[in-house]
């Protein structure tokens, strides 16, 4: 009698430390996946970061169109009206000569009218800001050739090498950025399987078992892949309960990152990251549970 009662003891023993290695496992498993979750939200971020101050730039880029000294009120207000619905004009402002005149006075402390013997110098102009899908070389010269057609227009100034500067220096960044993220993912999907891998791994018997009493491959296959949907979907509200924190922290110390960062442009982020859990998770399941319904029973050993 008092044997049976040891052997009980044991097989308890080994069952208790068999489901808290399942679960040490599980554990593991999820963190590993947060963790690889929160590196991609975080260039996701940055990625978004960049792009808003890119656009923010882009939106200081435009020209500037001088009129002639005949210009009459009707062709200017033609002019806005104009400029009010073009497809590439972010923003305008019309300058006047009388108030480019008192402008330029002020800078220089002195009264340039009086100076030019009653003469004022400047024509009134308009600053013209485009839109950033606008903002580069090639669009800027098809706008200023279209513009000179105007009989009012005397002349189209444009700065197309800061233009081109920018955009350079812009599309490096870009660049950059889009390495470094797609090096990330791939490092993080070899990641993610492998920590997937350890855990079909150590349920490797089990799924041979399976086999020789007669189950489908897809019937083996599917209680893997649910339970790791079911991390990656875990794995990824944490990464956003994480990241959203972190977002609402950063916005009460700098109102900025209220404009650099919107919660509708986070919410988008927020779905690819639950997208992105899900798949890496979903896929890594798929090819390591595969591999162990292909492994034949020897090779478990090893």
């Amino acid at each position: 009698m008092p044997i049976i009662i040891t052997f009980k003891s044991t097989t308890m023993s080994k069952r208790r430390k068999t489901a808290i290695s399942t679960f040490s496992a599980q554990i593991t498993s999820t963190i590993s996946v947060t963790l690889v979750l929160l590196v991609i939200g975080i260039i996701a971020f940055l990625g978004l970061v960049t792009q808003n101050i890119t656009n923010d730039i882009k939106k200081d880029i435009g020209f500037t169109v001088m009129l002639k000294h005949s210009v009459t009120p009707s062709e200017v207000n033609s002019l806005k009206q104009k400029w009010a619905t073009a497809p590439y004009v972010a923003s305008q402002l019309f300058i006047s000569a009388e108030e480019a005149l008192q402008q330029e006075s002020q800078q220089m402390g002195e009264d340039i009218l009086e100076m030019m013997a009653g003469v004022n110098p400047y024509q009134p102009e308009f600053e013209i800001k485009v839109k950033p899908q606008y903002a580069n070389r090639d669009s800027i010269e098809n706008i200023k050739i279209s513009l000179l057609d105007n009989l009012a227009i005397d002349e189209v100034i444009s700065d197309t090498s800061m233009i081109d500067e920018i955009n350079y220096t812009i599309g490096n960044i870009m660049i950059i950025l889009a390495i470094i993220a797609a090096t990330l993912v791939l490092i993080s999907f070899v990641l993610i399987n492998n920590t997937v891998r350890l855990t079909v791994y150590s349920k490797r018997f089990i799924i041979h078992t399976m086999k020789l009493v007669g189950a489908t491959n897809g019937f083996i296959r599917r209680p893997f892949i649910i339970n790791n949907l079911i991390h990656g979907i875990i794995a990824s509200l944490i990464t956003i309960i994480i990241l959203a924190s972190s977002l609402y922290y950063l916005q009460t110390i700098d109102y900025s990152w209220g404009q650099s960062i919107s919660w509708l442009d986070a919410t988008y982020i927020f779905s690819g990251i639950i997208i992105a859990g899900i798949i890496i998770c979903t896929i890594s399941a798929f090819f390591a549970t595969n591999k162990y319904l292909r492994t034949k029973y020897d090779d478990l050993f090893k």
